[in-house]
Order: C-alpha cells, then sequence, then structure tokens
C-alpha cells in the first residue's frame, strides 16, 4: 500500500503539465478543423479547410460555404472532422445546410467533443469577444501536405471588441474586430466566458489603408437555424463575471452575514434586556400590590381585635361574662392576625427575577444527515456554463454521500474529487454539515490532462467506509488528484440545502 501511494505521489509531480482552466480554452476543447478534399480514383485534385465547433457531442456546426463543394458531389468530396487533441482524424456526413444562413451540420463517428454553450442575451456595443478557429495564412505557413491538415492542433484565437450590430440580406450580424483569416470561417465567436455568441464568417475588405471588420452571424440566426434542423443544443443567460469577481463578492457577503449576525446578537441582547426590565417591573409592581394588601389586612385585622378588645372589657363591666370571654377571644385572634400580616408582609428580591436568555434569532436547527435538496445562489457563484439547476443530496454519517460515495474531512467540511469515467470536467465538491451549504467547483480540462487524473484515480473504490485504513488511502489519493487541478476552476456553483421535506 505505502509503494501505491509513493507512486501516485511521484505521478503528481512527474506527469502534472500546467493544466489550464481559463474558459476560452475550455471552449477550444470543442473547435474543430473541417478539412474538405476532392478526389477522383483515388487521386487528390483539390482540399480547403474551414473552422467548426461541437453543439452536441458528435455534431459540429461550420458555415455552409465551407461545405457547398461536399453538398453539390457528395461522391467526390469528403469531409474530415480534426479535434484539438489526440492523434485522429474522423470523417464526417453532412446532415444539415442552410444556403440563406450560411450554417451546415456535419456528424462524425468519433470520441465526442464538449460541446459549445450559447450564450443567449445580445451583447452591447464594445463588449470584448475572443475568436477560434484555424486561419488558413497559419496553415499555409506550417503544413505541406494533406497529412499534416489532418493532424490535431490547438486552434488560434484572437481578440477584438463588437463593434455594431447590424442586419444584412436579412440576417442578424455582428460586425467586430477579434480579427480572422481564410480558413477561420464556421469558427466560433465568444464571450470572455468561453459562450458562442455568434459564428464567424467574413472579413471586410481593407483598402487604402482602411481597417477590416469581422461579421460574424448573430447567435439568435445560430439558434433557430438549429431549432429548424430540430438539432439539440444548450444555451444559457448567466451574466459574464471573472472568478476573482465571484471570490471578492463571495467575500464581501459572508462579511456582510457575519455583520448581520453580530447587529441581530446585539439586538437579542438589548431586546432581553428590556423584557428582564419589564419583568422587574412587573415583578415590583405586584410585589408593592401585595405589600399593601398585607398592610391593609393588617390595619383591619388590627381595628377590628382593638374594637373586640374593647367590647370585651365593656360586657365584663355589665357582668355577661360568656360574651365577654367571646369578644376578647376574637379580639385577641384579630391582634394576633393583624401582627402576622404586619411581619409577613413580602419585601422585593430582585434575584427572585430570572433573567430571560437572548434568542437565537435562527431557524430551527436542521439535521446533519438525512435527505437534502441544495438550491444554488447565483449571487455567490460563477456560473458559465451550466443550467444552476437544483441538486439533490442524500448525507450520511462520517461523510458518505448517497449511500455510496465516501468524502474525505478537510477541516469542518467534507470533500471530493469526482473525475468522471467519460467526459472533460472535473468537480470538486465540498459539502459543510453545520452551515448546510454545498460547493461544486468545476474544471473544464483538456484530454492530456483528464487522461493523468483517470491514471492517478486509477480503481479507487467509491463506496462509504469507516476502516480508517481505506479511508487514509483515499484522503492521500484525493490529495494527489487535487494537485494535478488548475488554481482556480472555470466554475463555483455555490447551493444552500434545506432538508428535503422542509417547505422553502
Amino acid at each position: 500500500m505505502i509503494r501505491r501511494l509513493l507512486l501516485m505521489v511521484w505521478l503528481a509531480f512527474a506527469l502534472a503539465a500546467p493544466a489550464r482552466a481559463d474558459d476560452i480554452s475550455a471552449a477550444a476543447r470543442g473547435v474543430v478543423r473541417v478539412v474538405i478534399t476532392a478526389s477522383i480514383n483515388g487521386d487528390e485534385i483539390g482540399r480547403g479547410h474551414g473552422s467548426g465547433f461541437a453543439v452536441a457531442p458528435n455534431t459540429i456546426v461550420t458555415n455552409a460555404h465551407v461545405v457547398e463543394l461536399a453538398q453539390r458531389f457528395p461522391s467526390l468530396v469528403s469531409i474530415d472532422v480534426v479535434p484539438e487533441t489526440g492523434e485522429e482524424h474522423y470523417r464526417g456526413e453532412l446532415i444539415a445546410f442552410d444556403v440563406d444562413r450560411d450554417l451546415a451540420l456535419i456528424r462524425f463517428d468519433g470520441p465526442p467533443l464538449p460541446p459549445l454553450t450559447l450564450y443567449g442575451k445580445p451583447l452591447p456595443d464594445g463588449y470584448p469577444l475572443v475568436s477560434l478557429g484555424y486561419p488558413g495564412n497559419i496553415d499555409e505557413a506550417t503544413y505541406n501536405s494533406l497529412a499534416q491538415l489532418l493532424m490535431p492542433t490547438e486552434p488560434a484565437r484572437s481578440t477584438g471588441i463588437l463593434s455594431s450590430h447590424r442586419s444584412q440580406r436579412g440576417l442578424d450580424t455582428l460586425e467586430h474586430t477579434a480579427q480572422i483569416a481564410r480558413g477561420n470561417s464556421g469558427g466560433p465567436l465568444l464571450d470572455n466566458c468561453g459562450r458562442v455568441v455568434g459564428v464567424n464568417r467574413a472579413v471586410t475588405t481593407a483598402q487604402e489603408g482602411d481597417g477590416s471588420f469581422v461579421i460574424s452571424l448573430a447567435e439568435n440566426e445560430l439558434i433557430t437555424f438549429l431549432r429548424e434542423k430540430k438539432q439539440a443544443f444548450h444555451a444559457v443567460d448567466w451574466p459574464c463575471t471573472s472568478m476573482a469577481d465571484a471570490l471578492e463578492r463571495d467575500r464581501e457577503m459572508a462579511a456582510e452575514k457575519a455583520r448581520l449576525s453580530e447587529q441581530q446578537a446585539r439586538d437579542r441582547q438589548i431586546e432581553a434586556q428590556r423584557a428582564y426590565d419589564e419583568a422587574l417591573r412587573q415583578a415590583r409592581a405586584d410585589n408593592a400590590a401585595t405589600r399593601d394588601n398585607f398592610m391593609a389586612g393588617a390595619a383591619v385585622a388590627l381595628v377590628f381585635g382593638a374594637l373586640g378588645a374593647g367590647g370585651a372589657g365593656l360586657l365584663a363591666m355589665r357582668g355577661r361574662k360568656r360574651p365577654a370571654i367571646a369578644a376578647g377571644a376574637g379580639g385577641g385572634i384579630l391582634l394576633i392576625g393583624a401582627g402576622l400580616l404586619f411581619v409577613l408582609r413580602p419585601d422585593f428580591d430582585p434575584a427572585s427575577v430570572e433573567q430571560p436568555a437572548p434568542g437565537n434569532g435562527e431557524r430551527a436547527v436542521q439535521p446533519s444527515t438525512g435527505r437534502f435538496q441544495c438550491i444554488v445562489a447565483p449571487e455567490r457563484s460563477r456560473i458559465t456554463v451550466s443550467d444552476g439547476a437544483p441538486v439533490p443530496l442524500t448525507w450520511g454519517e462520517d461523510g458518505c454521500a448517497g449511500g455510496k460515495t465516501q468524502y474525505v474531512e478537510k477541516g469542518d467540511t467534507w470533500q471530493r474529487v469526482i473525475v468522471p469515467e467519460a467526459g472533460q470536467t472535473v468537480r470538486l465538491a465540498t459539502y459543510d454539515p453545520l452551515e448546510h451549504s454545498y460547493v461544486e467547483d468545476r474544471y473544464f480540462l483538456d484530454a492530456a490532462t483528464m487522461k493523468q487524473l483517470r491514471e492517478m484515480q486509477g480503481d479507487a473504490k467509491a463506496q462509504c467506509t469507516s476502516d480508517p485504513a481505506v479511508r487514509g488511502e483515499l484522503a492521500s489519493r484525493q490529495s494527489s488528484l487535487r494537485s494535478l487541478l488548475p488554481p482556480q476552476p472555470n466554475e463555483r456553483l455555490v447551493y444552500s440545502c434545506r432538508a428535503a421535506d422542509t417547505k422553502q
């Protein structure tokens, strides 16, 4: 076991490349070169290429003019899809073609690509943009043969700003300065969070020193095309914020929460003091009333006792012995009662008034285990391409989630690096059973880093366990996995969890 742990630690340092988690690199995972080759009897007679991007795991969007020859001469022209990483290219099939919108769909057989997400809101002029694709002038300077053109390579990126929205020939277009060249056609135009806001299409001609602009189809034209072709896609409208802004906002909210908690504690203390003062005042009033009643009773008993004693004397003088004895006894009893009432009159003791404890001002304490419904808090999160749907969570004793996944302790929280068997998104899940908060840091990684993580994870079992040795090995393995993750995630989704049967 020790040897295996040492091997994992060595792999963490020896194999770890500086993984990137920036949003544009994440989007580039789904950008491809689209190569068009014309041949007769096996002899190549011409080739060209453009760019495209995945809208579904095995479906690519590109410009119609990029694959026009394949549409016109399907028996003579082939389409190859070349992803950014790996060692293979894949034969594509044209499945949709719209000459008016200049858009087409290609389906290919091969490992699925991470689909890009569309951003569903219009952007203001001056907004920063990024173009991704495969400019022909770079390829011509780099490649000499079709074989080289079919080699996977990362797309080139360029940055600029949105210049204007314009309608051209009945189509909504964007004019911008994120420059492209021949070969970029069909590539995505992105916002800074890596969401598709347009499809690059053409470059204006620069004459007599004029600056050139890029014309892209607007995102709403792409959405209309995909819907008409019944092609599923993913779109969001979360605002694009940086991770630094999200973390700062979360710190500010935590500080504000602490300030409000302190203020509420002070308010509860003041309220408790007011309640005590009122209870003290009421106790004093009640004591004074009782004391007055005792004194009044003593006075009445004294008066009637004196009358009884006086009456007894008069009766005795008149020779009425028996009535005199009765009157004297009654008067004596009343005099004794008056004395007792005076002596026993209550004094006020402030210590008899209990100091009320300040209330905690909180909801009823939730159970630390059980079924929870976790709702995302957008104001505390950084969300770019996820839908932010509620997350059901079943939490058991000792970091057992869902009855099958063991988390490891990290301070007062529990953590787990979740590396999927397929796909390229790694999640670092953190649950705080005291605060009932669940946080998912999501990393959109390249295929090479995913391969390293899967090798590092090995055959680790996910099931829950109370065995200290197994949990210790899991903690070491999880630490090694975390060391391969970039310093910051692409997304941070912060959830607030409530018992599943609690009414919100």
